[in-house]
């Protein structure tokens, strides 16, 4: 009598099978903000939405900046008197401007890699010069439980 496998038959899954893109796993709808919005309404957005930052888009969706809890930290810090922001201090003065992106095709293993060495949180996606999405270190990590349902199944 010879030993029997419970498991069933493996199907072979094909690269094809399996989504490696940025865009299969990028977040879509955002929260954004703009240029000329107060600190106030950011923190309280953060805050309400759980979540540790924003793109800073224009009137036509164009990417001009990231703001930050750390961004908006920074100004409370530097407004001691008042413990509070300031109704004048808008996102502008304190977003990142020089923000890098990452392509919507790259593969999901080269975008680890990129937040590996880069040690960013997020990075947004652009296509034809508008924000289309955000991928974050927390959608790379469900999309390597996708891979694992998929491949050790």
């Amino acid at each position: 009598m010879g030993i029997k496998s419970f498991q069933g038959p493996r199907k072979p899954v094909s690269p094809t099978d399996v989504a490696l893109k940025v865009c299969d796993y990028m977040t879509r709808k955002l929260i954004t903000f703009k240029p000329e919005q107060p600190i106030e309404e950011v923190i309280e957005a953060l805050i309400q939405y759980k979540i540790s930052g924003g793109p800073v888009v224009n009137d036509k969706n164009e990417l001009v900046g990231i703001i930050s809890e750390g961004d908006c930290i920074k100004q409370i810090s530097e407004s001691k008197y008042y413990n509070q922001p300031s109704e004048k201090e808008i996102v502008e003065r304190h977003m990142v401007k020089d923000v890098e992106t990452i392509d919507g095709e790259m593969s999901i293993f080269d975008a680890a890699t990129k937040f590996i060495t880069s040690k960013r949180r997020r990075f947004p996606i652009l296509e034809n010069g508008k924000l289309v999405g955000q991928i974050s270190q927390k959608d790379i990590l469900i999309a390597t439980m996708a891979l694992k349902s998929q491949n050790w199944k």
